[in-house]
């Protein structure tokens, strides 16, 4: 059956993503110098021989690498990540603790960037000249400008100069203003632009003109039908969006001294917590795998003539 061959073809598709993230942070981590049972007691701890012993055979690091290797996929199958050098807890029970503010920083930045995107695409579409030039150049400069200088200017404007938002989080949605539009931006701006590209196009296309001859009006046009077609080429940077979202964040929870998985990353990466590192990197795929799933699904829903040979028409 097509769907059921569809179906399969993808899981093993998501199945070799996820484990190729994490075979290629387990062989970068040993890759970084130094000895990784120092992470676990500390640069300045006074230990001796049999200690240090001791620490790598309790963290099996005195395995062969294929051994760890095998033992290490062997636990991520069962959802065990290991323990934490440096917090001296599970892996995953860091991670949930860190998932709530990352999501809430990456879901209201999403949202805020499909907003920002569609608002400026509809204005600037099929207009004069000057706002679409205008666009085009602050979407540049935004999307060249990094993430973490964006997010200090805006510190500076809205905290320091102004005392209009909090300059680090204080628990109240005001302290997620700031972070939110930092991560928001340069995803907005990409999203204008493709999607600007898109509109252009089919307000040319003939089913436009057959809308307009049944009398709908402009705004009409652009919304229930042009607006559709554009934004399939936005779909697909979804993938794009989750990779930018990660990294986005591991920066912006840092420059506004946010909790969530970006901090934690940044300190795993600092202090060699090696476990730490391949469970945010296994989850990372997890993610992105997820996030391109359901991406998938909406171009199928949203353009009939992708579901050819997919069988999803007739599930």
């Amino acid at each position: 059956m097509p769907a059921v061959r569809y179906t399969a073809t993808r899981l093993a598709a998501a199945v070799l993503v996820v484990w190729g993230a994490a075979s290629v942070a387990f062989l970068v981590m040993q890759l970084v110098p130094g000895d990784p049972v120092r992470a676990v007691v500390g640069t300045n701890a006074l230990v001796d021989a049999s200690q240090l012993r001791e620490i790598r055979h309790h963290y099996g690091l005195d395995r062969p690498l294929p051994v760890r290797y095998v033992t290490y996929l062997g636990h991520l199958l069962t959802g065990n990540l290991g323990d934490s050098y440096q917090l001296q807890q599970p892996v995953s029970r860091v991670l949930a603790d860190q998932l709530r503010p990352t999501a809430e920083l990456a879901l209201s930045a999403t949202l805020l960037a499909v907003l920002l995107a569609v608002a400026v695409t509809v204005a600037t579409s099929g207009r004069a000249r000057w706002p679409r030039r205008v666009s085009e150049v602050v979407e540049l400069v935004v999307v060249s400008t990094p993430s973490f200088w964006l997010g200090i200017m805006l510190l500076t404007l809205f905290s320091f100069r102004l005392g209009w938002l909090p300059v680090s989080d204080s628990g109240d949605v005001r302290s997620l203003v700031l972070p939110v539009v930092t991560l928001a931006l340069p995803i907005a701006a990409v999203l204008a632009q493709v999607m600007r590209e898109g509109l252009v196009a089919a307000l040319r296309s003939p089913f436009v003109l057959t809308a307009r001859a049944r009398g709908l009006t402009e705004p009409a046009v652009r919304s229930r039908h042009a607006l559709r077609h554009a934004a399939l080429p936005a779909l697909t940077l979804a993938g794009w969006f989750a990779g930018t979202l990660l990294s986005g964040a591991v920066v912006v929870e840092n420059v506004f001294a946010r909790p969530g998985i970006g901090r934690v990353t940044l300190q795993a990466v600092t202090t060699r917590d090696l476990p730490l590192v391949q469970g945010v990197v296994a989850l990372s795929a997890v993610v992105f795998v997820a996030v391109g799933a359901a991406v998938e699904l909406l171009c199928l829903v949203a353009d009939p003539r992708l579901r050819a040979g997919t069988g999803v028409q007739a599930a």
